[in-house]
Formats: C-alpha cells, sequence, structure tokens
C-alpha cells in the first residue's frame, strides 16, 4: 500500500506546518526531485540559487536543499542570510543558473514554511515544470532514493558557494526609478517589514540622504506576534499609528519574503492593493510616459480597464497567480503584472513580484507629481471615476468544500444589491459582473484553508453589501 504523499503544490509553491507535514525529509525529498528534473532538462549544469526567509529554521531547511542538490552534482549559490524572494530570483539571472529554491512560506502564519520553485528566468516556475517535480516527488516519497552530501563537504568541493546579494540586487531596483530625486526629496517613510525578508532594504537604500526611513517590526521573531506577514489593514496597526506619530509621508510594508507590498497613506490609512496596482499602473503610463501591455488576475480592479482605454493599451486577464502572470508578461513585452494580493512586476526586471522596487516606483510617484498618497487618489479617482474595494476571508473545514462549492452553481441569482448580473463566470472563483460594472468573486485561496470573498463597487456602502450577498451565499460565517 502506497503511503499517502502530503506534498502538494498550490499557486505558488508548496506550504506546509513545520514538524507536521513541513520536515526535513520531506524538504530533502523536493529538492531531490527538483534536481533530477534539472538533469532531465538539461538545467543541472547550469546550477541552482538558494535562498531563504526569516522563518523558524529556513537556514536549516536551505542547507537541507543545498546538500540535497550538491549530492546530485548540481553547483549550489546558498545565500548567506534571510533575503527577499526577488533578490533570490535576480540572483538567477546574475548567475545563469537553471532553478532557483526558496524556502518561504510568504503571508502565512508562522507555524507554516513553504518551498518555491523558480525558473531560470527568475519567475515562479511555470505549471508544467511544477507537474514533472510533483511527479518526481510521489516517486521519490514512494520509493526514496534522496541523495545528501554534508554542507562542509560540499563546500569543500566547491559545490556549494554561500554569498550575498544585496548589493546587486539594491543597485539593479535603483535603476528603474530616479533614485536621487527620491532621496533629495526629504520624505519620511516608516518601513515595516512585518519580521520578515524585507528589513533593512529601505533603509540601505536611503542611508545618508535627505529621505529618511524609520523601520518597525525590523527584527527577526519567527512567531510574527499579533499578526499574520501579509501587508493588510488588520496586520498593520502599529505601522497606521506610528505614521501618525511622526507625521510620515508614507508607509511601506512588505511580507514575509518581502514580494507583496502594502502602501499607508499620509493619514494612516490603508491603500487597498486594486489602488495601488492603478497607481503604479498610472505611474509608468503618465509620469515616465511608456507603454505597453498591463497583466492582471481576475481579483484585479477594474480601474484598469479605464486605464488602458485611456492610454491606448491592452489589458490581459489571467488566474490568480504570478505563475499566470509572468509567462504572458514575457510573451507580450508587458510593461506591469500584478495581482490583488499586493504583487506587482515590471518589463525589465525579473517577470516576478517585488516588493522593494513596487515601494520605489510609488516614492517616485509621490515626488514626481508633489502628491501626497491620498492626493494621488483622488487624482486617479478623477481620471477613471471612484472605485472601492474589499475583501473577506473565512477559515472553513475541508470537508465543507464540496457543499460551499454547490451552492454557488446552484445559486447564480440573477440580481445582486438591485443590479443585474450581465456576466457570470468559472475562469478561477465564481465570479458575477453587474450592470454597473461592479463585481462580486467568490474564490478558494491556493496556498491554505480558506475562502475569499471578493467586491470591487463605486462606494464603500454598495462593497459591503456585495460582500454580504456572497457570504450569505456561500453559507460561511
Amino acid at each position: 500500500m502506497n503511503k499517502i504523499n502530503p506534498i502538494k503544490f498550490g499557486t505558488d509553491g508548496w506550504r506546509a506546518v513545520i514538524a507536521r507535514e513541513f520536515t526535513f525529509e520531506n524538504v530533502r525529498i523536493c529538492a531531490q526531485a527538483l534536481a533530477e528534473h534539472m538533469h532531465e532538462t538539461g538545467l543541472a549544469d547550469k546550477g541552482l540559487v538558494i535562498g531563504y526567509d526569516t522563518r523558524f529554521a529556513s537556514e536549516d531547511f536551505a542547507a537541507a536543499c543545498a546538500e540535497t542538490a550538491a549530492a546530485n552534482g548540481i553547483k549550489v549559490y546558498l545565500s548567506s542570510k534571510a533575503v527577499p524572494t526577488p533578490e533570490v530570483s535576480y540572483a538567477i539571472t546574475l548567475k545563469k543558473a537553471g532553478a532557483g529554491i526558496v524556502i518561504t512560506a510568504s503571508h502565512n502564519p508562522g507555524s507554516y514554511n513553504g518551498f518555491k520553485i523558480k525558473s531560470a528566468d527568475g519567475a515562479s516556475a511555470p505549471t508544467e515544470m511544477i507537474t514533472a517535480v510533483e511527479q518526481k516527488i510521489e516517486a521519490v516519497f514512494q520509493n526514496g532514493g534522496v541523495k545528501s552530501l554534508p554542507l562542509s563537504e560540499a563546500k569543500a568541493k566547491r559545490l556549494v558557494e554561500i554569498g550575498d546579494f544585496d548589493e546587486a540586487y539594491l543597485s539593479r531596483v535603483a535603476e528603474f526609478v530616479d533614485i536621487a530625486r527620491i532621496r533629495q526629496s526629504g520624505l519620511k517613510i516608516v518601513a515595516d517589514s512585518m519580521y520578515g525578508a524585507g528589513s533593512g532594504y529601505f533603509k540601505a537604500l536611503f542611508k545618508g540622504a535627505k529621505t529618511s526611513v524609520t523601520e518597525i517590526n525590523a527584527e527577526r521573531n519567527p512567531s510574527f506576534p499579533g499578526i499574520n506577514p501579509e501587508p493588510i489593514t488588520i496586520n498593520l496597526k502599529k505601522l497606521a499609528a506610528k505614521i501618525v506619530e511622526d507625521g510620515a509621508s508614507v508607509g511601506l510594508a512588505t511580507d514575509g519574503d518581502a514580494d507583496r507590498i502594502g502602501i499607508m497613506d499620509e493619514k494612516g490609512r490603508f491603500v487597498t492593493q486594486l489602488e495601488v496596482y492603478a497607481l503604479l499602473a498610472l505611474y509608468w503610463l503618465e509620469v515616465r510616459g511608456k507603454r505597453g501591455a498591463i497583466v492582471k488576475t481576475v481579483t484585479a480592479t477594474s480601474m484598469l480597464y479605464r486605464l488602458g482605454e485611456l492610454y491606448k493599451v491592452p489589458v490581459i486577464e489571467t488566474p490568480v497567480g504570478f505563475k499566470y502572470v509572468a509567462p504572458v508578461m514575457l510573451a507580450q513585452n508587458a510593461l506591469i503584472g500584478g495581482e490583488e494580493s499586493g504583487g506587482y512586476g515590471f518589463r525589465g526586471h525579473v517577470p516576478e513580484r517585488d516588493a522593494v522596487l513596487a515601494g520605489l516606483c510609488f516614492l517616485d510617484l509621490m515626488v514626481a507629481t508633489g502628491k501626497t498618497p491620498s492626493q494621488l487618489l483622488a487624482y486617479l479617482f478623477s481620471k477613471v471615476g471612484t472605485h472601492y474595494y474589499n475583501r473577506r476571508d473565512f477559515h472553513f473545514a475541508e470537508d465543507r468544500r464540496a457543499e460551499i462549492i454547490q451552492r454557488l452553481q446552484q445559486n447564480k441569482s440573477p440580481v445582486i444589491d438591485g443590479q443585474q448580473v450581465v456576466k457570470f463566470d468559472t475562469a478561477d472563483g465564481f465570479r458575477f459582473t453587474l450592470a454597473d460594472k461592479s463585481w462580486l468573486l467568490v474564490r478558494f485561496s491556493g496556498t491554505e484553508p480558506l475562502l475569499r470573498i471578493y467586491a470591487e463597487s463605486n462606494s464603500h456602502e454598495q462593497v459591503e453589501r456585495i460582500l454580504d450577498f456572497g457570504q450569505a451565499l456561500t453559507g460561511v460565517k
């Protein structure tokens, strides 16, 4: 009888509870499977970059991956410290490596860790690569065959090289904006790394500048006390208070592995991820005068369609997950790609979400226009109309999944909040588009046992009424 394999990759990697499913044995199985895939596809000779975040034992899990890859004859470039996921992605391109591993569970609670795979271009591994690796994981899980070479021996044989990619990465992201202009602007920034891998990066970029950076939650604390390391309102109360206390210009929050960003305005109010995406698109289209496709996931803002019309650029929609966004960005030479979770990627950089670069772009937008974040939002609305958004998350028992899906399939209401439903689709979840262009989406998270209900409309009140409808439709509480 076959053993039950707990390793399943979701929207972006495999995530599981530390010491329950996320064990050294299972992590080594993942590394062995990736190594075998790299040999089969001719990538092994190019080497492997491995990085990790600040979670419990992340550096030890990363070392275990390095030992397994080295035992399979693959040269490993192992980070010497916790680093943002986009820094690992950039290091892959610098080293011309065949793939990368990041030990991180991103925004999940502190009890989780994870295993992300990056392709040779630094992007989240595409579906076909993940499928191939998962097949090998199943074989290794059932039959064994994990190789390992002690790290000290692997280093002595020069199969593992330990290094720091910070300088190259920071120089790279600074190239995308007028960094001198931002440094001299005198902005007062509060940076919240949420105890994660983004600690110190904004401070390093503005060291010795007129612009100042105050950091909070910058120490390593794998328990993420009082928060999940996801940059959304509920987790940013300390940041909001610090902005008001210091009279700061803006707050920048990075998630656990610093590929997602959250923005707070000068009044300590959260700028939603949908608003941030529209503002970043406006920065590149209007302030920078660039043109190119905009790639959005189904959960991202409809404001992008209006910007596409105004600036005569195409807007392309994908399912949720940057593994879907990145290939379209590359194929279309897109200007920007992003998703509702606060992850945004930019043309000319690695096709991956990058919170540090997104933060720099937002700062450059502020400086170039001379506007505060709240003024920028008003300016955006003057162009595209008012748009408001919210999301509700609900943990659910896995045995209720089928029941929830059945409720959604059987109750396709023709009217929501007095508006006719003009389109219903299941491209990724269950989406209802209303006559006034408001929308409701219900979908299951691809990384944790959560049901998410999203809505965007032209008033806060309508958003909440649409969310109430969605919640009642699913029966979750």
